[in-house]
Formats: C-alpha cells, structure tokens, sequence
C-alpha cells in the first residue's frame, strides 16, 4: 500500500487507462470544462464532456483546421507544442532543456485541470501554514503566565520568543534548501512531526530554560513549512489556478485563530491571580494546556499528511535530479487520482527538451547528488537567482522585504497581548478581555487572506500593488494603534490591521516562490524565509531594550519597518500575475 510506504517510486505501468494519444486529449481550456460544475470532479477517463465535443466542432470548422489553444480543444501536434514552447522560451532568459522540459509539465499539469489531488494538497499544506501562525501567536499568548510561574521580568520574558525564531531560523535554512537537494516529500512529512512531537514534550517543561529550549525545537520543525510546502504546492497546480498559492495563505489566520480561541479557553481560567504571592505549577496550568492542546493538534496534522495521503514527489524536482520517467509517471499518477487523462510522455518530453543524457544526476545515487549540491551550493543553489538583472533586483528586494517584515511583524504581534493588557490606561486590563479581545482581532483578520486572492488577480493591481498597498495601509494602523490607551479604541486598530496585514502576507507568500525558477525555488524561498526569522530573532531583542526607554517604542518600529517593506515593493521588476512558473 502506498499509505505503508509513502517514499515509493513510482512508473506509468502503474496507471493503466491514463494515457492517451496527444492529438486526442483536450487541451487549453477545455481541460478545466471537463469539470463537473463547482464540485471539483472530472469526466471520468475514456470520455468526453459536451464541452469537449462543442471545441473539437468548433476547431474543425475554422479555416486552418487546427484546434484554437485559446479557447481550448482537442488534437495539439507535437509540431505546435513545440512551437508553443519555441514562442514561451523566446519570451525569456533562458533556453536549457530544463526550462523547455518544465514547459511541458506545465502544459500537462494545465490540461488536466485542477482535481482531486490538488484540493487534497491544498488542504494539507494549508495544515502547514497555519502550523506556523499557530505556534508563533500560541507562544506569545504564554509570556505573561511564564513570566508568573517563573518570576521572569514581564519585559525579559519576550526573549522567550528569541528562542524560537532560533529554531525558525535553523529549521527555514535547512528545510528550505534540503527540499531541492533530497525533495519534498521529505521536508513535507517531517516538518509537522518534529513540531508536533516538541510541541507535546514543551507542555511540561520544568523552568523558563527548559521551556525555551523546547520552544526552539519546535521552530526547527515549523520553520520548514512555509518554503517547503508553498514551492510544493505551486508546482502540482495549473498556472490557471495560480492564484490559489494566495488563498493557501489563508490557512495562516486560522492559525493564530485557533491559538487565540484556546488561550482565551484556558488561559484566564487556569492561571494564577495577578496579586498573587507565589505561582506553583499546579494554580498556574493554563498555558500547559494550551501548549499541549497545539502539540496536539500538530501531530494530528502530521498523521494526516503520512498516514492518509500519498504525496508524489515534484515532477520538476525529479527533472531537474535527471528522474525524468518518475517524472512522467507522478503526472501519470495524478491523472490516475483524479481520475482523468494525460498525454505526457518520456518520448514527449526527449523530443522537446533533448536528450535526458545531457544532466548527469540519472546515473548518481542519492547519497553522491546530496554530496555533489552541497559541496557545490553557493554556485548551484544561490548563484542562479542572480543569473539575469531583472532576478537579481527582485531577488535582493524580496529579502529585503521578508527581513523587514519579518522584524517588523513580531515587534507589534508577538506582543500585543501583552501591549493590550498594559495599554497604557490606568488600570490594567482584566485576563479574560485581553484574550477575548486577542481572539477578535484574530476572526477580524481571517477574511484578509480571502480578499488578497481576488484582489491578485485584477489586471491593473497584480501581486505587487496588491502587497503594497496592504503594506502601506498596515502600517499606517500600527502608527495609529498608540494614539489612546483605551481597550475599544486599541480593539478597533489592532483589528483594522490585522486584516490588511494577512492581505499583505497572502499576496507574498504566494508571490515569493512564483517568481524563483524550480530547481533553485526551495533555496529562494528558504533563505527569504531564513531572512524572516533572522530578522524576528532580533525582534525580543530590540523590544526589551527599546521598551525600557519607552514602552511604544516597538510599535513604531514595527509600523516603519512595513512601511520600508511597502517603498521596496514599488520596485519590484517581475509581476508573475499570468505567469507561468519553471
């Protein structure tokens, strides 16, 4: 059972029924009417939807003869696929038999529409994004218990969150460039688990040390799954539906949802009061139970993606090792899932892109190819993102970006539980309204990341006014967040900015591994995600040191750091709305 052994290799022989003749799929658009309204299903294989018929009538009645790849329909040559491809690679920088082979996959990927597989993907890689906000708001919701139980200064004890961007850090660099030297597959199982795992041990930790220690091995299995599972998914979808990358990021709200819900459940009542003498462990259990209940659910997430769901391996990862059958069968295997057709084949590809024999990776063992790109990283991994000007200003500015933010973010949310309870207002603010209130703010910005997926694709905003716009206006919110200590009025801003602030994010999310090419996508997107959590790990230390002098001090610059980020985006040359990915 695949279920037993999901590291299978896989060939076409096993996905009978699948396969048919080029110049008798349907193509363009016709793939997607195959679709059976919105339920996502598609015309089982062997068949043909009315839509189909009506194409293939429509093209035999033009004047050349020849099927209209606009507005779909069935019987592509390989003459015209090839000419396809000639007019796409003319279009860029780049004309190695990989990018023309990519092209290909792109092009089956695309018939075939989006199906089963891809919803199921959808679902379990959003389990990853929202993994990451889950902790990340789940571990700033404990500092004023932990500050309780422990005896820790209420300002020192944000350097708890330095511990896990520790473990962020080391987990974005490591899993981010370890899915292009030994795939995805890997990184996209293990993640989960190694977050799960700690997640559950950190629920009992003995003392502040210990309990941070946890918190940075838990970072070291979350910090893998926005790179890994964004570039995951990307490559498994129709450029058609790219704009799903976006609404992925949706998953991340509900991730601080679920964390803030929890806290709000178990925090106020199971936490030790605030004029009290001492802080034992057993008056003080409610951020144990909301560490464990997130443990919980993590590894929940975790047994899903292993023991329910087989993931093939990226096709474009298995092209670039030189895997080119592996390739063939995983879109063969998808095919088979969904159900559906595809015309892809090895002979397809070689007379396309040329021989496979050009890429040496085919005759090394898995062990010499993670040797080789290793000892090779800084001229195969990075050196290619630098490979034209236009990549090079994009690439230099989206790190930039993630950097600012990433410093930024933290600055203001990492903490605004505690900047809600301690306003600035007379009287501090009662548990149970500053974790109702967090909880708010939380179900305000879930609907952002939905916003951002229609908003990417109007014509005249694209990804990057999109962002930079969301950008501009969160931090403009995050200025006018200080103007009043009163609880409302605080509400209000912090609400206002977290919607726009999840715009933001979604749109960069999905933009960041859009624009990197495939073989270097992981790479790309670690490091950009490396340079986030760097920067956050830096984010406790400015707030401690920053707060001594004034307590508003990190929140200004939390909003001119989003805004820095926003000027840079105005910049960006690459819009990938439209755009197919390599």
């Amino acid at each position: 059972m695949w279920t037993l052994n999901p590291f299978k290799k896989h060939d076409v022989s096993e996905f009978p029924g699948v396969l048919v003749p080029l110049d008798q799929a349907p193509h363009g658009n016709s793939a997607t009417s195959r679709r059976n309204g919105a339920s996502g299903t598609t015309t089982p294989r062997g068949e043909k939807s009315e839509t189909d018929e009506k194409s293939a009538r429509k093209d035999s009645d033009s004047p050349s003869g020849a099927p209209s790849l606009a507005t779909g329909g069935v019987g592509l040559t390989l003459e015209r696929l090839r000419a396809e491809i000639d007019a796409d690679m003319a279009a860029g920088d780049t004309q190695t038999a990989y990018d023309r082979k990519a092209k290909v996959i792109n092009r089956a990927i695309a018939d075939m529409g989006m199906g089963r597989y891809q919803w199921e993907l959808f679902f379990l890689c959003g389990c990853g994004w929202m993994a990451d906000n889950l902790w990340l708001q789940g571990i700033a919701l404990t500092l004023t218990s932990l500050s309780k139980e422990f005896g820790v200064d209420e300002n020192q004890i944000r350097y708890t969150t330095l511990a896990l961007f520790l473990g962020l850090c080391i987990g974005a660099s490591f899993w981010g460039t370890a899915s292009d030297v030994i795939g995805r597959r890997l990184a996209f199982n293990f993640t989960l688990f190694l977050a799960g795992a700690f997640g559950l041990a950190a629920s009992g930790g003995p003392n502040w040390i210990g309990t941070a220690a946890l918190y940075a091995c838990i970072g070291l299995g979350v910090g893998g799954n926005l790179p890994v599972d964004g570039a995951l998914f990307l490559e498994f979808i129709p450029c058609a539906s790219g704009a799903l990358l976006t609404l992925l990021s949706a998953w991340w709200p509900i991730g601080q949802l679920i964390s803030s819900l929890l806290a709000w459940a178990f925090i106020p009542n199971f936490e030790c009061a605030a004029d009290a003498i001492s802080c034992t462990k057993s008056d003080n259990m409610g951020w144990r139970y909301l560490i464990l209940s997130l443990g919980a659910i993590t590894f929940a997430m975790f047994c899903c993606r292993f023991f329910l769901f087989h993931l093939y391996e990226s096709p474009k990862f298995l092209l670039s090792r030189g895997r080119q059958s592996e390739a063939v069968a995983t879109i063969h295997g998808i095919a088979y899932h969904n159900k559906t057709t595809t015309w892809i084949t090895e002979d397809i590809l070689n007379q396309i892109g040329g021989d496979p024999d050009i890429t040496n990776d085919a005759k090394l063992s898995t062990q010499e190819i993670i040797k080789r790109s290793l000892s090779k990283f800084s001229t195969q991994r990075i050196g290619p993102l630098f490979k034209n000007k236009q990549l090079a200003i994009t690439t230099c500015l989206l790190w930039f970006q993630w950097a600012t933010i990433g410093m930024g973010y933290p600055l203001f949310n990492a903490f605004l539980p505690q900047y809600l309870a301690n306003s600035g207002s007379d009287q501090p603010t009662e548990p149970s309204i500053v974790y109702r209130n967090y909880a708010i703010t939380s179900v305000i910005g879930v609907p952002g990341s939905f916003i951002a997926y229609f908003l990417v694709d109007i014509p005249w905003l694209g990804r990057r006014r999109t962002m930079a716009i969301a950008s501009a206006i969160t931090g403009v919110f995050i200025f006018l967040f200080t103007i009043s200590g009163k609880s409302n009025f605080q509400l209000a801003f912090s609400c206002l900015e977290a919607f726009f602030q999840n715009i933001m994010y979604g749109v960069l999310y999905a933009y960041t591994p859009e624009v990197f090419p495939a073989p270097n996508r992981g790479t790309g997107s670690g490091i950009a995600s490396f340079m986030n959590r760097i920067a956050g790990l830096c984010a406790p230390i400015v707030a401690v040191n920053a707060a001594s002098g004034d307590p508003k001090a990190p929140i200004y610059a939390s909003g001119g750091l989003i805004l820095a980020a926003c000027l840079s985006m105005l910049f960006l040359p690459i819009e990938t709305q439209g755009k197919q990915t390599l």
